[in-house]
């Protein structure tokens, strides 16, 4: 993997974020673009109320021009081979990013109808997972007319298994959990940004070590536009990411996962988002196996900690650290698996 292209793919990315604070927090503000906040949320949360949101448009930016820019790096360098697998592996990196610019796109046109509604319910669920489906079965048709037929999901020291058609299905309502779980996670200052932090970091790693350098420049440019957005989104966040950035995160983290083959380290890589979600799926089914009653104080489960008393500062450093765990045993399961 290209070191240079990644570096300057990760400056380019946390430069033009950070510095795109100045112009786009007070652009929204302008536009009146306020938080609205639920009222069977924690009552402290009402004081956010009218903060800043879609502020995810200063990463998405961030990202894609520094993924131009890594790109280029590598071309030059020579580390681009457009014949048989290097242009494959081009093809994977630039579908990532549309991936998730689509991903974006569906969380811009929720947190659009909330801002105008001046209310904190957007798209319809059914309508969400629609325009879900429909960009999952989009990237798998441009996967298949690129070539890249493989149905197999490798497991470290156990081996393959090829599940064949079956992957499709298999894997399209892996991508829509973990897409709509990192929407979920994004529910306390700076605690989404800091998980995907991580997260890109220990894809940067896994794609080191399978020779992915587009993905790389892919996985830098998007942790380091996490890290150029915590300088605004830190407690107290002074923007908010919505829909538009934390569906573009989901887009981006399932898409290193499966681009890279490696989608059951994806899934041990996504500890706190599949736990943040699996929270939401467990308190519903509980409230209506008992008629009312509630298994956590509140979900997604990192609002269950605050109930408790935790602040927003030690709920993100905390679910980082667990973040940071469960990455460093998915690598380490995946360099002695490769050994």
């Amino acid at each position: 993997m290209s070191i240079p292209a990644t570096i300057i793919a990760a400056v380019i990315s946390f430069g033009i974020t950070a510095l795109l604070g100045f112009v786009t927090i007070p652009a929204l503000k302008r536009l009146k673009f306020g938080q609205t906040i639920l009222d069977i949320g924690p009552a402290w949360h009402k004081s956010k109320e009218g903060t800043p949101t879609m502020g995810g448009v200063m990463f998405i930016a961030g990202v894609i021009i520094a993924f131009a820019a890594g790109i280029a790096v590598l071309w030059i360098n020579g580390g681009i081979n457009l014949e048989g697998a290097g242009g494959l592996k081009l093809m994977k990196g630039i579908s990532a990013v549309i991936r998730a610019l689509c991903f974006g796109f569906i969380g811009f046109v929720d947190d659009l109808i909330k801002v105008k509604k001046k209310r904190n319910e957007g798209l319809t669920p059914s309508q969400k997972i629609i325009m879900q489906v429909l960009v999952i079965a989009a990237f798998f048709t441009s996967r298949i007319v690129a070539g890249d037929t493989s149905t197999v999901i490798t497991f470290p020291f156990l081996g393959q298994l090829d599940l064949w058609y079956f992957y499709y299905i298999i894997m399209g309502l892996g991508i829509l959990y973990l897409v709509n779980a990192v929407n979920l996670t994004d529910g306390v200052d700076g605690l989404c940004s800091s998980v995907t932090v991580v997260f890109c970091a220990a894809y940067l790693v896994i794609c080191a070590l399978m020779d992915f350098a587009e993905l790389g420049i892919v996985a830098a440019a998007a942790g380091a536009g996490c890290m150029g957005f915590l300088v605004w989104n830190l407690h107290p966040a002074k923007v908010m990411m919505g829909d538009t950035g934390s569906m573009f995160l989901g887009g981006i983290v399932t898409a290193l996962g499966i681009c890279t083959g490696t989608e059951f380290i994806m899934v041990v890589c996504s500890a706190v988002y599949i736990w943040e979600a699996l929270s939401v799926l467990i308190q519903m089914t509980y409230f209506k196996l008992t008629h009312g009653k509630r298994l956590f104080k509140m979900t997604p489960i990192h609002h269950s900690f605050e109930m408790r008393g935790w602040k927003e500062g030690k709920i993100v450093a905390v679910f980082s650290l667990i973040e940071l765990a469960a990455c460093a045993a998915a690598i380490a399961m995946l360099y002695y698996g490769m050994l």
